[in-house]
């Protein structure tokens, strides 16, 4: 059966699923969310009243956020890149790296990025400092774990990999990485350097405008 996307290329969460999908060069039908695509959002509505992206079709099944799509697409659709390693304890570490990826930099991060497109009048000054000290404490603990580790969840490129490359992506963009957490620097040019997470991020590239707070002129 053929495999639909509701996404944008912009969407942190949506490039979390496009580096799975890329990974393992699976087929799929992608409903662009934007003006290309002008009946794709309408249709996501019916599918995902919560209009949250990405969205999966797989035959009359619809598959919601991006952790839980890309484990039916190694339990529906397997690859060569095993994303979730078949030993439990293994899966265990990184099913809690992909949360940690999600919570603890994404969460922060688009704190920051959503409280800028407020009225100035409306801002949460206190909520941004807030996330900004939860990245900085999430940097740390990164730094420490992955010491050693060419993989968030050990050797192997995996479902963690897939959340830490866009949340740290745009994290270094909205609270820039510090020079003192060396690892995770070097992490994040490992994922840039990934050919399924290089496509995503040039996919994205004609949307950088978007970003409110103004893209770097870097990666």
């Amino acid at each position: 059966m053929s495999l639909t996307l509701y996404a944008h290329p912009f969407s942190s969460y949506c490039q979390k699923v496009l580096v799975a999908l890329y990974e393992n060069a699976t087929s799929f039908h992608w409903r662009m969310l934007g003006p290309e695509d002008p009946g794709a959002a309408g249709e996501l509505a019916t599918l995902w009243p919560f209009k949250r992206f990405p969205v999966l079709v797989d035959g009359g099944r619809t598959v919601v956020e991006s952790s839980i799509i890309i484990e039916h697409l190694g339990l529906h659709h397997p690859g060569p890149v095993r994303l979730i390693p078949e030993d439990a304890h293994a899966a265990l570490e990184v099913r809690m790296m992909d949360r940690f990826f999600d919570t603890y930099i994404m969460t922060p991060q688009q704190k920051i990025v959503f409280d800028s497109l407020r009225d100035p009048a409306d801002r949460d000054k206190a909520g941004v400092q807030d996330a900004r000290a939860m990245l900085d404490v999430a940097y740390g603990w990164l730094d420490d774990r992955i010491a050693g580790r060419q993989w968030a969840g050990g050797g192997s490129f995996s479902l963690a990999d897939c959340a830490a490359a866009p949340a740290l992506f745009y994290a270094d963009w909205s609270h820039p990485i510090s020079a003192e957490f060396a690892q995770v620097r070097a992490y994040r040019t490992r994922l840039l350097n990934r050919p399924s997470f290089a496509r995503a991020v040039d996919e994205a590239r004609p949307y950088r405008s978007l970003f409110p707070l103004g893209a770097p002129d870097r990666d």
